[in-house]
């Protein structure tokens, strides 16, 4: 397995999985607002297991394009460049923090920048896209102040909780993000 890199701006870091950090998920558990924002039915969402944690830690570790997010050296979700297609040079991004009490203070943000930083600079990626739920409006707000731009709606894609919602289609092309991304890293 290759090493994955370790990239930071801080107080955000994306790194490795590492044994403890399964403890960290277990302990924020599964919030019912994080599980509707995936698309599942908190209503019908089972206590989350050491079983369950240790078993997101090995398909983190084991995923080569897939990052903890770290904060003051505590795992608070994951970010992960999937779907990849070289020969397209793209790939879908995906991100979730299951740590409720770090929601809305910016480390999302970091963490998707940070990714694109990768797949940009380090991959040669051309395009990265994603999907969100229509109502995950903190998503779709972090994902804009990132570069991506809305490219369409996938209507009615997903069933949560017995209702229909539609998926956005949200994308950042290389040019797009070489123009955003001084700024960025000179923010600080």
């Amino acid at each position: 397995m290759c090493s994955k890199p370790i990239l930071a701006w801080p107080p955000v870091t994306l790194r490795q999985a590492r044994p403890a950090d399964a403890n960290n998920r277990l302990r924020c558990g599964r919030h019912p607002e994080a599980t509707r924002m995936y698309g599942g039915d908190p209503a019908n969402t089972a206590p989350l297991t050491a079983q369950d944690a240790e078993e997101w830690r090995r398909q983190t570790a084991a995923d080569p394009l897939a990052w903890v997010i770290d904060v003051a050296d505590r795992a608070i979700g994951t970010v992960r460049l999937h779907a990849l297609r070289p020969a397209d040079r793209c790939a879908r991004l995906a991100i979730g923090i299951f740590d409720a009490d770090c929601w809305g203070r910016g480390y999302g943000t970091w963490a998707i920048r940070l990714a694109l930083r990768h797949a940009f600079e380090t991959m040669g990626l051309h395009r990265v896209d994603l999907r969100v739920l229509e109502y995950n409006e903190r998503g779709i707000a972090a994902y804009a102040k990132c570069g991506f731009r809305r490219e369409g709606l996938e209507r009615e894609s997903a069933l949560v909780a017995g209702r229909w919602y539609s998926d956005v289609i949200m994308g950042i092309l290389e040019h797009e993000y070489r123009d955003l991304a001084p700024a960025w890293w000179a923010d600080r």
